[in-house]
């Protein structure tokens, strides 16, 4: 069981946390680039915990700022977006995106000391559609995360945030939980109805999995597997990576390149980052007859952006509306009655409260993982705590093409680990961006 206090410690995430300072070690994925036009509105940017203004400049150039300005600390969100850098409307002064102060026009010539002045501006990186921000203190920055996903071109992938409205760690667990697919997801679903020769049907066969976890040292592994074809067993493959990344199996290990990163907002807010390669094999979700399955839907509709701290990425269907959920359908076609596969996720992890009190779970043996993760977690951010202990980080391109979701099908006889490793040789691997582009 997690105690109170080891909750505490794995939820709390802004400054002066074990956690949140666990996650300052990292770049974390803020925006999509597309939110952000050269010379266009400023964008409020929630990073743990932290109140963060975005803007692109004149030439291009990102800039990510505590959103209070250096002189009297009025909010730099309503400054002027102009000629290379964010102007604050209240007395005129002028930042580029270094946080370099530029013009104090309030003042007479000889009364100016911009060099003397800067705003709070954090480290910011652009790749593959992404715009990622360190708010660490350290003089060198980390690498960029090195998943396959993540390097991929950004015409090579689909790029999607949704929020989740509850603390990142329970949003983050619902992904690494993988027999709740078999319920949740497809509880209504029989195997007559689906593709005889789709992968994941044997989901349906046999819906308590059993599983092997390992503890890695970028986070923690873990396969669950059944019964497949006579001598044959069927194999889901998925990684947990420091410090909120999640490569969830979602079809074929051999092209399923995707990565989901959950990143926390606030201590009761996530935005979810999507990456997922155009040419993966689709995932469970036609029948025998190739008709959609219903409420197998795997897009999340989305309401209209609004320029509040918690405003961006906000899900039609949500608790305020309780999901939209169809009784009717319920009992005749859908375990849920919930339309989305995502907000079927949110509406369960939602229903725990913001933050989960974990020490009224009952944790089973297909929860391994979980353990293990919570407990990977803790440790890295203890270590770090009272050890400055740096937590490991997955930045070498090499190594990305080692790590892979996803399903196979093995010999009965052969080990997991050796099975994977196996299929693994046999993956498709997409042309990758470098990792500091």
């Amino acid at each position: 069981m997690t105690s109170q206090a080891e909750n505490e410690l794995l939820t709390r995430i802004g400054p002066g946390t074990p956690m949140g300072a666990l996650m300052r070690q990292y770049w974390l994925p803020a925006c999509l680039s597309s939110e952000l036009k050269a010379d266009g509105d400023p964008l409020r940017l929630l990073l743990l915990g932290e109140r963060l203004v975005a803007f692109r400049d004149s030439a291009g150039r990102i800039g990510v700022f505590d959103h209070r300005c250096p002189h009297r600390c009025a909010s730099l969100f309503f400054g002027r977006n102009e000629e290379g850098g964010l102007r604050c409307v209240y007395h005129g002064w002028k930042f580029d995106t270094d946080g370099n102060c530029l013009d104090m026009p309030n003042l007479p010539a000889d009364q100016d000391f911009r060099e003397k002045v800067k705003a709070r501006a954090y480290r910011v990186a652009e790749r593959g559609g992404i715009v990622y921000v360190y708010l660490g203190a350290e003089t060198e920055a980390p690498p960029l995360p090195a998943l396959e996903a993540t390097l991929a071109p950004a015409d090579e992938v689909t790029l999607a945030c949704v929020q989740r409205e509850c603390n990142w760690l329970q949003a983050l667990e619902g992904d690494i939980d993988t027999s709740h697919f078999s319920f949740l997801h497809t509880g209504k679903v029989t195997i007559g109805e689906v593709d005889p020769n789709h992968i994941e049907r044997f989901q349906l066969i046999d819906r308590a999995p059993r599983y092997h976890v390992k503890t890695t040292d970028y986070g923690t592994m873990y396969t669950a597997y059944r019964p497949a074809d006579p001598g044959h067993t069927y194999y889901r493959f998925a990684h947990f990576v420091l410090p909120f990344w999640t490569l969830f199996p979602n079809g074929p290990l051999t092209d399923n390149i995707l990565a989901q990163a959950w990143v926390p907002m606030d201590d009761t807010h996530t935005m979810a980052f999507t990456f997922l390669w155009k040419h993966k094999t689709p995932v469970l979700g036609l029948s025998a007859a190739g008709d959609p399955l219903p409420y197998l839907d795997r897009t999340t509709a989305t309401l209209p952006n609004t320029s509040d701290w918690h405003g961006r990425w906000r899900a039609a269907a949500n608790q305020d509306n309780d999901y939209l959920i169809d009784r009717a359908a319920q009992r005749s076609v859908s375990f849920t009655g919930i339309a989305e596969v995502f907000q079927q996720d949110a509406a369960v992890t939602e229903s725990m409260g913001a933050i989960s009190d974990r020490t009224l779970e009952t944790l089973a043996p297909s929860d391994a993982l979980i353990a293990a993760t919570r407990r990977r977690l803790h440790d890295a951010a203890v270590a770090l705590r009272d050890k400055a202990a740096a937590p490991y980080q997955l930045g070498d391109p090499d190594r990305a093409a080692e790590l892979r979701s996803g399903d196979v099908i093995a010999p009965k006889t052969q080990p997991w680990f050796e099975a994977y490793e196996e299929w693994l040789r046999q993956a498709v691997h997409p042309p990758m961006l470098a990792a500091a582009e």
